[in-house]
């Protein structure tokens, strides 16, 4: 069991027969009465975001849930095919259960299934990722008193906003939570 106290960012809990996962939680004291948590699900399995609030202190079934290191090999169109380094089993994932990891899964990157039992429920990245940028425009110094950004498109697809000086064919860093640039990668 785990309390309103316990919860972080990422918990898998189990409420009312169903499996969901905290995005966002807070701590809300009222002038009179007891304390409340507003917290913030997404069912894992449909996706669907809800919003309830609880009194505090109120406990919840923490779902065990499994995290296994597997390696990315390829998508269909329909499901993304991982690899289990140590047993070598292919596990295809629907590109639901994916979701918004797919613009930073490139072949033979490492990542990890979260499982529920058997189940697949999603894919955890690393913090940051290195991509190459296949396509943007040329920056021309002297265009912006500061710093300047332009779109850049990566081998994945993602376009995120880079620096003038990132020339096509360059390796950046990319941050998988917000999906912005870091660094240039030498």
């Amino acid at each position: 069991m785990i309390s309103t106290g316990e919860l972080k960012k990422g918990a898998t809990i189990e409420l009312d027969g169903k499996l969901y996962s905290i995005l966002d939680y807070a701590h809300i004291k009222m002038g009179r009465g007891s304390a409340q948590v507003r917290i913030k699900f997404r069912d894992v399995r449909s996706g669907a975001i809800i919003e309830q609030t609880f009194q505090a202190g109120t406990k919840f079934q923490r779902a065990r849930v499994e995290r296994r290191e597997m390696q990315y090999l390829y998508n269909d169109g329909e499901f993304f095919y991982f690899m289990n380094t140590e047993t070598f089993e292919q596990i295809p994932v629907s590109a639901d259960k994916v979701g918004d990891a797919a613009k930073f899964l490139k072949e033979n990157d490492t990542c990890e299934l979260v499982l529920y039992g058997e189940e697949v429920i999603g894919v955890e990245l690393p913090m940051t990722v290195e991509l190459v940028v296949t396509d943007t425009e040329p920056g021309f110094k002297g265009d912006t008193a500061t710093g300047g950004t332009k779109p850049a498109t990566l081998e994945t697809g993602l376009v995120v906003q880079v620096p003038l000086f990132v020339e096509p064919g360059t390796k950046i860093r990319v941050n998988t939570e917000t999906g912005q640039y870091i660094e240039r990668v030498q």
